[in-house]
């Protein structure tokens, strides 16, 4: 039989984009391609120029960077003394999964292509848009994207004669080999492997204890945020204003237990797993052996909205007729309707679905599990605190998720409501690592900023005031809102000290306070002189963080009237000049959907 390769190259952040590459990549393996699925900077750029096939799967975060698992490859393939004809002998495909809310949608996936075309490779199909604005969500464009493209793959590498497509149904080998043991291996203590310190990310995050856990709005207000401190003292994490602290969360004791009771597990059973394919890592951060107990509560995402491919692979192990009949119709292209509306539209989760298909959750065997479950993915915050105004801590503003759908339990945030869950006094632990953020503050720290936050948006702004203030830098300006003044005012008593100090200037735009609602954008208005004054004339930057729905297109609106009405510019002419702010990073945002 002929090389038949395809390598699959995935940038993801929060999971998403490696569980269509992986779904890509088991796909493949039906059409008897030898497949390798793996991260951008996993892969040796020096091998790229003797690939025949590739795809590209690609997320966009922030606002229009790429996921930091492939910002190596993004810094080498935009690099610009790459000859032109290096990839002339690839054959590739790019699918961008994003938002259409966000400003730059899909803009690393657009980049991709239009650069692998520069360096001479060919594209197989067209750039793939997948976008989770549609109502039925990415698997709209994603399912029509892949059909194409198999077709024109299959038509550069036929199915030999004797060797059909192997049917949906027919059941791949594992991801992993598992193997049951002795629970008393040495090697085990309190559920996590003896390892030597490392530097904390993913695989190895701090262990940071946590000092409080405030509630920073009204009790009797309809959302509960805290002001998260965390203990970092001992840890030799450095950050900056702007940047990020990412938090792995755990799942809650009562969905855990429901879940190992349920799928007839046994919480102190401990396992090994072994490769099954060369081309698939073990996970690092799991211990070795593991018990069930610990494999549920850290790394199995049983709370969150199962994808198409849940389903695909559920419905393989069904048995049952009437439970098979309906995982099949979730699976078709006329079926897509219907499960948006049984599993994302009321946001029903993995632990839920499988109770409603018991007769096929009981024979799924639990090897399985790593295929069917994705991984619990890490949570991003901005830090809220400064490292010269509060040494050896992290500050999170974070607003504990919870809401009702039509599902009898309310929705719950995995991360905020285990937060919100622990108590300081009995010195828990928060698995932590630090990240570089998409804000950042002028090199020259005389340059005043004006900042506008809404909300939780507020936080990084925190960081920057802070950091500042700490270093007697004035010229700081922000903008705030919330919904009342007596119910959600967060860092109040931050805000009114540092505006008695006159270190900051303050703005603020609390909604229901009067009959009509008052917001962010229409204090910038108000205050259009000054802003223009600050920006024009004193080389102000600007910034934006919040909510990506409405704000940050309002917002930006109103600076461009400002623009217009103040600096008596057309608004042709004032999109230009916020473009240029745009482009020399005096303009920056960072919104979160």
């Amino acid at each position: 039989m002929e090389n038949r390769k395809l390598l699959i190259l995935y940038g993801s952040q929060t999971g998403t984009a490696q569980d269509v590459a992986e779904r890509i990549g088991r796909e493949a393996r039906r059409r008897h391609f030898s497949t390798r699925v793996t991260p951008l900077d996993s892969y040796s750029m020096a091998n790229l120029i003797g690939e025949d096939l590739v795809v590209f799967v690609c997320s966009t975060t922030g606002q229009g960077d790429p996921p930091d698992n492939m910002r190596l490859f993004w810094r080498f393939i935009m690099r610009k003394n790459l000859p032109t004809e290096s990839l002339c002998s690839m054959r590739y495909a790019v699918l961008g999964l994003g938002d259409s809310s966000y400003l730059k949608f899909n803009f690393i996936a657009k980049k991709i292509d239009k650069r692998l075309q520069q360096l001479g490779a060919k594209q197989l199909e067209s750039v793939g848009l997948a976008d989770d604005q549609h109502e039925i969500g990415a698997d709209a464009v994603i399912y029509p994207w892949l059909e194409s493209l198999w077709r024109k793959i299959l038509d550069i590498h036929p199915l030999p004669p004797d060797l059909p497509i192997i049917p949906q149904l027919t059941i791949l080998p594992p991801r992993y080999r598992v193997s049951l043991i002795d629970k008393d291996c040495p090697r085990f203590v309190n559920g996590v492997t003896v390892t030597e310190s490392k530097t904390a990310d993913n695989n190895n995050p701090y262990q940071a204890r946590l000092l409080s856990n405030r509630r920073v709005t009204a009790t009797d207000h309809f959302q509960d945020v805290r002001l998260v401190k965390l203990d970092i003292s001992d840890s030799g994490m450095s950050y900056s204003p702007g940047d990020v602290v990412m938090i792995h969360p755990e799942n809650s004791p009562e969905t855990v237990s429901d879940f190992i009771q349920y799928m007839g597990l046994h919480s102190d059973s401990m396992f090994t797993l072994q490769q099954n394919d060369p081309d698939i890592p073990l996970p690092l951060c799991l211990p070795s052996p593991c018990t069930v107990s610990y494999l549920v509560t850290h790394y199995l995402d049983i709370n969150s909205v199962p994808r198409r491919s849940f389903f695909e692979l559920l419905a393989q192990f069904s048995e049952d007729e009437l439970e098979k009949e309906k995982l099949e119709e979730f699976c078709t292209a006329e079926g897509q309707e219907e499960l948006y509306t049984y599993c994302n539209r009321v946001k029903r989760n993995i632990l839920e679905v499988l109770h409603d298909f018991p007769k096929t959750s009981s024979i799924i065997p639990f090897e399985y599990l790593f295929d069917l479950i994705p991984q619990l993915q890490p949570r991003a915050f901005s830090i809220a605190s400064s490292q010269n105004a509060h040494p050896g801590e992290i500050h999170v503003l974070m607003a504990v998720v919870r809401y009702k759908t039509k599902l009898y339990h309310p929705r719950e945030g995995v991360c905020s409501t285990w937060i919100a869950s622990l108590d300081p006094a009995t010195s828990p632990t928060v698995p932590i690592w630090v990240k570089k953020g998409t804000v950042s503050l002028p090199k020259d720290p005389t340059t005043p900023v004006i900042m506008v936050g809404p909300g939780t948006g507020v936080a990084p702004f925190r960081s920057f005031i802070c950091e500042r203030v700490s270093k007697r830098i004035m010229g700081n300006t922000l903008f705030f809102g919330c919904r009342s003044e007596s119910k959600d005012f967060m860092c109040e008593e931050d805000w009114k000290s540092l505006v008695s100090m006159g270190a900051l200037k303050l703005f603020t735009a609390f909604s229901r306070d009067q009959e009509d609602k008052v917001y962010v954008q229409h204090k910038i208005k108000e205050n259009g002189a000054y802003v223009w004054d600050m920006i024009n004339n004193y080389q102000a930057w600007f910034y934006v963080a919040g909510n990506a729905k409405q704000m940050p297109d309002d917002v930006r609106d109103a600076v461009k009237y400002v623009i217009e009405e103040h600096g008596h510019m057309t608004s042709d002419e004032a999109e230009i000049y916020l473009r240029k702010l745009d482009q020399c990073r005096r303009y920056q945002a960072e919104t979160w959907s």
